[in-house]
């Protein structure tokens, strides 16, 4: 058992079962949770929770470390020690990529409206329900491939429909926010592969000459769903203070009938 299997186990053994639902007549042999209910709760197998508790499993992905924080009721500060036990330290020179979870229960709890939390290299961290409805379910797409510069660049959501002036607002300000996350992170190596990626691009490389620097804040865009057909929204920005993270908000566009969209959705 190494320290994160320890962890791990004296963490579960502390959860008390009624509290999340799970009392039940039978005696049990452990104080907390059983690992099959630990399992259950965060989606992933009997068996790996017991090769994780025992050291025999491979480093747990960051979307793992979230589930089980949620399953254990881990504060943020035991989410935080969790991700670094399983190798995702963040320092100084690292974007951060863990989101809290007083911030996903935030944004679970803005069913009303799609809502997203990116880092600041524009990875996809989190989502709610009504953002999957909208622009398909995150979870299909490998997790290399969830950035929102690869996706307007890589043309990679067929659900996404802009204007000329719409893209060519959203893709200059996007890349000036990436200059801008470049130089508050020069030595993180994620940031010089996304731009090398992203250089194969003839409008990125156009606007990544151009050396512009700024915050990006907000866009205009029209979903295009397959059931209820063009849902135009507006997007705006929220960045979090000391985690970098970038929370979007859609909202329906005034005058469109989005809002009445959403609710079907929703």
């Amino acid at each position: 058992m190494n320290e994160l299997g320890a962890t791990l186990r004296t963490w579960r053994d502390r959860v008390d079962p009624a509290a999340v639902g799970l009392a039940d007549a039978s005696p049990r042999r452990v104080a907390g949770l059983r690992r099959g209910e630990l399992a259950m709760l965060a989606g992933i197998s009997t068996e790996y929770v017991a090769r994780l508790e025992q050291g025999r499993a491979a480093t747990p992905s960051a979307q793992v470390c979230a589930s089980l924080a949620r399953a254990l009721r881990l504060s943020d500060d035991e989410e935080a020690h969790l991700m670094r036990l399983a190798g995702f330290a963040t320092g100084p020179d690292r974007i951060p990529r863990l989101v809290p979870g007083s911030l996903r229960r935030v944004v679970d709890h803005l069913g009303a409206n799609p809502v997203a939390v990116y880092d600041a290299l524009w990875r996809l961290l989190h989502w709610n329900g009504l953002f999957a409805a909208v622009f398909g379910d995150p979870d299909g797409v490998p997790a290399d491939d969830r950035n929102a510069l690869l996706v307007q660049f890589e043309s990679r959501n067929p659900r996404v429909r802009q204007t000329d002036a719409e893209r060519a607002y959203f893709e200059q300000s996007l890349v000036a926010d990436l200059r801008a996350t470049s130089v508050r992170y020069p030595h993180d190596p994620d940031v010089a592969a996304l731009v090398s990626r992203l250089a194969g691009n003839d409008r990125f490389r156009r606007l990544w000459a151009l050396r512009a620097v700024a915050e990006h804040d907000s866009a205009h865009k029209t979903a295009v769903h397959p059931r209820v057909g063009d849902i135009p929204l507006d997007a705006d920005v929220l960045t979090t203070l000391n985690t970098d993270l970038r929370v979007v908000v859609l909202t329906p566009r005034p005058g469109t009938g989005a809002r009445r969209k959403l609710d079907r959705l929703g």
